[in-house]
């Protein structure tokens, strides 16, 4: 796997973001890949769930390793709004939703932060909506 990895992406800094770009692209390949259900609403949203969790997932790669501070804000807003519309959409079909998990490298900011300053970090991280 790896071989495969270094072959399309690359050996060098962006490797790792690469990497990750191109599975998230992979996973929300695969989850777009639906039968139809008949239902041109259901279709639609069981094809654009998938779609904008891997624009989540590549706007988080980016934050990671992304320097450019302009780039970094619209990855921001990319998370924000993608996954304000996964809401929408899920609501729009009666669906069940999943509590909001944190970004990767949230949880460890929190209890980065907590370690670093003696504050107790909390169950909830704040982001900007």
């Amino acid at each position: 796997m790896s071989e495969m990895i270094s072959e399309l992406c690359g050996h060098g800094p962006e490797t790792p973001f690469m990497a990750e770009n191109h599975a998230a692209m992979q996973r929300m390949m695969n989850g777009m890949n639906i039968a139809p259900y008949g239902d041109v609403d259901r279709d639609f949203a069981a094809m654009m769930i998938p779609h904008h969790q891997g624009a989540i997932e590549m706007a988080q790669a980016e934050l990671r390793h992304g320097h450019n501070e302009q780039l970094r804000r619209i990855a921001q807003e990319i998370i924000v709004e993608q996954q304000q519309e996964t809401v929408a959409m899920r609501l729009a079909l009666g669906q069940a939703l999943t509590p909001p998990a944190a970004a990767p490298d949230q949880a460890k900011d929190v209890k980065l932060f907590a370690a670093t300053s003696g504050a107790r970090p909390t169950a909830t991280a704040t982001t900007a909506h």
